[in-house]
């Protein structure tokens, strides 16, 4: 009986001729088919035949094999090169984007976000400069202008709806699908209404770095190492997987170094995206990023060329845009805002949106101050306010706050927008107060038409605060978009070094009335100026919480 066919295995290395292979070392293996006739002698059962094969046929089996591996490696190639070329295609038919706010650009509504005069689109089209385009819109936007271009639920009253805040949103979906480096950026002054709670559903499992900006707004002589430990705390508690927290200022360029250390430590050949709630700040941060890494990176002083445009309208930036800054691989993304209905910045009208971003250091106005002008008094008297009991506070047409009970030292320290103006009047003429001074003396909204548009505030939300250590500030009561108020001692605010006895505990009650659907944090009291730092108190720590708890950097 004839023994089994056998199969002959070959090496790229034990080739005489390996010029042919260009990809990496393989293991080629053939199996002649059986019904083939072999030119190998075969054994019979009584032990006759040749014993090996003869070197001829050694040599014209070995130079099958090359024919073969030849054949194969051709294929290969063939479909290789058409699957670039695939690719190619769809690249080149992909719609190019302007590089201010990465809307795809159009030549139909001129109106529209990515509108680029026909004469100029067909031009750099021709050469090929499309990446190089800014719409009429970011031209407007870099001029001062205030266009809403995202409306709809989260969106913004006012201007012409070209997308959704659901559309947006949507773009940023992928995230948690790829492995991206996360650089997540929250408004110190806007705490809570910019942190994003539920960031987990955009950045999925990927690692977190955490920016707070806007620090250089903190009022003077602000301990920036009790606001860091202030912050971490905050975001210990919403049990993110934060790497680090740093303190930014994207106008003085404090704190963008270590991001960039960070950044180069962890991205680890993997893309960055920067993350965050609308107006945050994510285009003026990139901007300050850029600016940083020209100094010893080409490859970010090249791509400041065609940066992000930045404005103080939420919902600049309408669409992922790819930036060229690191020499090491991996792409920095800007990403569309996440927008957010709660804040006060989507209730207000477009003319009103840079009013309610600070521009200077914040400083604390407090209630009651020793002498309070009074709008029920004759013109020019003033008199003199022992507490705040039946009094109502507005801060501009947004916010209004009914004092119904509090202790005769208690004291309301706003800081926020220093254009917004704040008046105090008693509770008994507060309605007749608004309906009268909405557009006017309480703004915004700003002008007659704004204020007939106005839907007033329809939320009432009531607080019950424990005062219980008169050496500190009971808690911060924030407005989501607009700033905060602190809720402390009247020794503290006025800065009195010898307070008189007050009483040690208590049970304040507010009645705060906001827009619908904005919402109020009650928080930890931030350690804000020069007595923060006195009656801030450090947690202490274990080992294990020590190794759990991110490092902040400034």
């Amino acid at each position: 009986m004839a023994l089994k066919t056998l199969s002959t295995f070959f090496s790229p290395l034990s080739l005489p001729n390996t010029k042919f292979l260009t990809s990496k070392p393989c293991l080629i293996l053939f199996e002649f088919p059986r019904s083939q006739k072999s030119r190998l002698p075969v054994a019979d059962a009584e032990g006759t035949g040749a014993a090996a094969p003869s070197p001829g046929e050694k040599f014209l089996e070995r130079q099958q094999s090359f024919e073969d591996a030849k054949l194969i490696l051709k294929e290969n190639n063939k479909n290789k090169k058409k699957k670039k070329k695939d690719n190619a295609i769809k690249a080149s038919r992909a719609v190019a984007s302007c590089y201010g706010c990465g809307a795809p650009l159009h030549t139909s509504d001129a109106d529209a976000p990515g509108y680029v005069d026909p004469e100029t689109y067909e031009l750099k089209k021709k050469h090929h400069q499309l990446r190089t385009v800014l719409c009429r819109r970011c031209r407007l936007l870099s001029h001062g202008k205030m266009i809403t271009a995202v409306g709809g639920h989260g969106g913004y009253p006012g201007g012409k709806l070209f997308v959704s805040a659901e559309e947006l949103r949507e773009k940023l979906s992928h995230l948690r699908h790829e492995k991206a480096l996360i650089v997540k950026l929250v408004d110190i002054v806007d705490f809570n209404g910019s942190f994003l709670s539920r960031v987990r559903d955009l950045a999925g499992s990927n690692p977190i770095v955490l920016v707070v900006t806007k620090v250089d707004l903190l009022p003077r002589d602000t301990d920036l190492n009790c606001v860091g430990d202030w912050v971490v705390e905050a975001t210990m508690r919403k049990k993110l997987n934060v790497l680090s927290v740093h303190l930014t200022s994207s106008k003085s360029l404090v704190g963008i170094t270590g991001v960039i250390s960070e950044i180069q430590k962890e991205k680890k050949g993997r893309d960055v995206y920067i993350l965050g709630s609308a107006n945050v700040g994510k285009s003026a941060f990139i901007n300050a990023l850029l600016k940083t890494m020209a100094i010893n990176d080409p490859v970010a002083a090249s791509a400041q060329r065609y940066k992000p445009i930045q404005s103080a309208v939420p919902g600049t930036t309408l669409g992922p845009i790819q930036i060229n800054a690191f020499l090491g691989g991996g792409k920095l993304y800007d990403t569309p805002g996440v927008h957010l209905f709660h804040r006060q910045t989507a209730v207000v009208h477009s003319e009103d949106l840079p009013i309610l971003a600070p521009q200077s250091r914040l400083r604390g106005l407090a209630f009651p101050s020793s002498i309070v002008s009074s709008d029920n008094v004759e013109e020019g008297a003033s008199t003199i306010v022992n507490g705040l009991n039946e009094f109502s506070i507005f801060w501009g047409g947004l916010v209004r706050i009914d004092v119904l009970k509090v202790l005769p030292e208690t004291c309301l320290t706003f800081y926020g927008p220093k254009r917004i103006p704040i008046h105090m009047v008693p509770t008994e003429q507060a309605v007749e107060f608004y309906q009268t001074e909405l557009g006017f003396l309480l703004t915004p909204p700003s002008g007659g038409e704004n204020a007939e548009n106005w839907k007033g505030l329809e939320s009432e939300r009531k607080l019950q605060i424990k005062f219980e250590v008169v050496d500190r500030p009971a808690c911060d009561i924030a407005i989501s978009g607009l700033g905060w108020f602190t809720v402390e001692p009247v020794s503290r605010s006025h800065k009195i070094s010898q307070p008189k006895p007050v009483e040690t505990a208590g049970e304040l009650i507010l009645a705060v009335h906001v827009p619908k659907a904005v919402e109020i944090f009650v928080r930890p009291p931030i350690p804000v100026s020069k007595a923060g730092a006195e009656w801030y108190q450090y947690v202490e720590l274990t080992e294990k919480q020590e190794e759990m708890r991110p490092k902040w950097y400034f």
